[in-house]
């Protein structure tokens, strides 16, 4: 049996001719076709006459026309096909002529649509490209199909490229009919209210991933700062409990200090020793622990404690004297702490005669200052606290320590 369709090898598509399968070629870019006994359907709509090829474009047109009623004349239209390919007309006028030459390669035009359509499509707002693609490849049946099939295509890459066709395919058949400006205005304001929906979805869906993706990140951060937090008072406590056991060492030294001064005074006085069962049980001593934490504030405040405490020793006769020099080193201390910016508080000339009477001359002094955080320059003859090395917190352990001092009669005595 001869057959009676070509049969794309690739998409399986049927085609009724040579022609037909020229302009599938060029349209999908498929070279593999095959003669096949199986013929095109051909359903034609009973209402509108438009032939459909296949059951799904028959549903197609129902879908967008709402006709439901076709007619088979595929046994009618069915025939042998011929495997020649058409000549162009102009060929065939120069073969009678006795030119013979061969056809030229065919031209690509931009499809035939109906006008009427097209500029109704584009008063809805469309561009022609993408209006003139949409009555070409809806059948440019209806307005109603053209703009089914942008809302259907508008992601398509090439919605807005102007389709081509070749010069010897069919012009499109007229449109039945198109619809009123009133049904115009309707249909836009649909498919605006379609593009505003799905655009909504969209964004939608989009501020659900952003949430979700602000919530994973949210939970790493309090999960980093949980650790931060963790660990910041894990070195807290460990400095706590360094503190504590420097102070209670600090304690226990100057208790025994203060025995060893007591006995001296005894002794100094004529008087016997104190009975040591009499005497009050002496704590345990502290076993002393190597701190890996620094715990800097309470050295120097122990030292600057034995440096007034040897002030006030080298100088016991002398309570003015050394009242005057605890006085003065604090004022230093204050001035310093209150106006850390101002030189003239960081920088004290030490062979100043009232600097002398009233601290130089007491041993211990220069050093309290030093601990403070003054430097001697210029061979000596300054004293001077550099603004990068003002720790208000030592001045303010300082001061602690001098008016302790000043207030506490019995300083350096017990």
């Amino acid at each position: 049996m001869a057959g009676v369709s070509l049969k794309c090898g690739d998409c399986g598509t049927l085609l009724k001719s040579v022609e037909e399968a020229q302009e599938h070629a060029e349209l999908t870019k498929h070279a593999n076709f095959v003669e096949s006994t199986e013929a095109v359907l051909n359903l034609v709509c009973s209402s509108c006459g438009k032939p459909c090829r296949s059951k799904t474009e028959s549903d197609l047109h129902t879908k967008r026309t709402g006709h439901t009623e076709f007619v088979d004349k595929t046994s009618e239209a069915a025939k042998p096909i011929s495997l020649e390919a058409p000549k162009p007309e102009k060929d065939l006028e120069m073969e009678e002529a006795g030119g013979g030459s061969s056809s030229q390669e065919e031209e690509m035009i931009v499809p035939e649509v109906n006008q009427q359509l097209l500029s109704e499509l584009e008063e809805m707002g469309f561009p022609k490209e993408r209006a003139t693609r949409a009555l070409h490849f809806s059948g440019n049946v209806s307005l109603e199909a053209a703009a089914n099939w942008i809302v259907e295509h508008e992601n398509d890459p090439d919605i807005d490229q102007m389709p081509l066709v070749p010069a010897s395919s069919k012009k499109p058949e007229a449109a039945k009919s198109s619809l009123t400006p009133e049904e115009i205005k309707q249909k836009q304001q649909e498919l605006r209210e379609r593009a505003r929906k799905k655009k909504e979805e969209e964004e939608k869906r989009m501020e659900r991933e952003r949430e979700k993706e602000r919530i994973r990140v949210g939970r790493e951060l309090l999960e980093a700062k949980r650790i931060e937090e963790e660990n910041e008072r894990k070195r807290l406590l460990a400095l706590r409990k360094a503190e504590k056991e420097e102070e209670q060492r600090a304690r226990e030294k100057i208790r025994q200090k203060l025995e060893e001064d007591k006995a001296e005074r005894r002794r100094k006085l004529g008087l016997p020793p104190e009975d040591p069962a009499v005497a009050k049980p002496s704590a345990p001593p502290v076993e002393e622990k190597k701190s890996f934490l620094p715990v800097r504030p309470a050295t120097k405040a122990e030292q600057m404690r034995e440096c007034l405490r040897a002030i006030k020793q080298n100088h016991k006769d002398d309570d003015a004297k050394v009242k005057t020099a605890f006085n003065t080193l604090l004022t230093f201390a204050k001035n310093v702490a209150t106006n850390p910016n101002e030189e003239k508080y960081r920088k004290i000339r030490v062979t100043n005669p009232n600097f002398q009477d009233r601290v130089g001359k007491l041993k211990g002094s220069i050093e309290f200052l030093q601990l403070c955080g003054f430097e001697k320059i210029e061979g000596g003859e300054f004293l001077y606290l550099p603004r990068e090395k003002v720790d208000i917190a030592v001045l303010h352990s300082a001061g602690s320590e001098l008016n302790s001092a000043i207030n506490n009669p019995f300083f350096g005595v017990l």
